[in-house]
């Protein structure tokens, strides 16, 4: 990301960008400040397409265009699947070789194949930035940046806490913050207490919960979480995803510290928070490695089964907690 940063500040563009990965608030906070310095604000020479379906050929003939009384017109195209091969990738593709100086397109994608030829594209005349989930060490000094500008001091153990509550999502992470300074109005410190006061746990949380009590046979427990995260709106595909993924990481820690990996290591090698570290590590002493497996393998059943309209999404996530599949 020195890269983007280092044209932002130099006003020094290439002609294309891939913005890409997990993180959404680095790729919406990078695409907005690619934005202002390219354009300045001016929407006259900027144009925005989003989804599958996008016209290729709209795209190079605006491209062609020469931009209105300024240097550059903007193109940001988002979520097209291109990257994926999708329908027009490759006129986009040979267009990228030959795009004028007087035009800056700007890809924003959830995944992309390294392997496809846009990809090589955009890497050969412009830059490609994967906008990955940060590590805990990371998150803890841009949050400690963030309350250190507006004159807070907080902990090393106080801020693992917090990030424990606010998980690892940026977006969610700033709110909290903001939330945190507002609180602690006319103090320097920021206390546990204040965390506790303000920091709400998030769905994370309550799926680490909801594994605890599968793992210790709590069907009623289990499904009295789900019903939760349903009452707060969470959508069951969304719950789903999150269970998968939180197998799939005990997994993983449990396969590293069978060989042997201590806390520290496996934090940084997952890039997690050593304190949700400990707690999974002691959710994966509770299950056998087949037994993980299973569930993992469950997950993908539901999900398939709601994908070919056998079940419901909701009754779907229900059999998984119950492991009635």
């Amino acid at each position: 990301m020195q890269t983007l940063n280092e044209d932002i500040k130099n006003h020094t563009f290439k002609p294309v960008y891939l913005l890409w990965g997990e993180e959404v608030f680095l790729k919406r906070s990078y695409k907005n400040r690619l934005r202002q310095a390219i354009t300045g604000g001016d929407t006259m020479n900027y144009n925005s397409f989003e989804g599958k379906g996008i016209d290729p050929a709209e795209i190079i003939s605006l491209a062609d265009t020469m931009p209105f009384f300024a240097e550059k017109r903007l193109i940001l195209v988002e979520d097209s699947g291109w990257f994926k091969g999708g329908a027009g990738a490759d006129s986009v593709s040979a267009y990228i070789e030959q795009i004028p100086e007087t035009t800056c397109l700007l890809f924003v994608e959830a995944e992309v194949d390294k392997r496809s030829r846009l990809y090589k594209a955009v890497k050969k005349r412009g830059y490609a930035a994967e906008m990955e989930r940060q590590s805990a060490a990371q998150l803890a000094r841009w949050a400690a940046g963030i309350l250190s500008r507006a004159g807070r001091r907080i902990t090393a153990g106080n801020m693992e806490y917090f990030l424990s509550l606010a998980g690892d999502d940026m977006e969610n992470i700033s709110s909290e913050l903001e939330k945190l300074i507002s609180y602690t109005l006319g103090r320097d410190v920021i206390e546990k207490k204040d965390i506790d006061a303000i920091c709400s746990p998030q769905i994370a949380n309550r799926i680490f919960d909801m594994i605890a009590a599968i793992a210790n046979r709590k069907t009623r427990q289990a499904m009295d979480l789900y019903e939760d995260l349903l009452t707060l709106k969470e959508p069951p595909m969304r719950i789903l995803f999150l269970i998968a993924r939180q197998f799939n990481q005990i997994l993983q820690v449990k396969e590293l510290a069978a060989q042997g990996m201590d806390r520290a290591a496996i934090a940084s090698r997952l890039k997690l928070q050593p304190f949700v570290v400990g707690k999974v590590m002691a959710q994966a002493r509770a299950f056998t490695r087949e037994q993980i497996l299973s569930y993992v393998n469950l997950c993908v059943d539901a999900e398939e089964s709601v994908k070919t309209g056998r079940l419901s999404d909701r009754l779907a996530v229900e059999l998984l907690i119950a492991n009635r599949y």
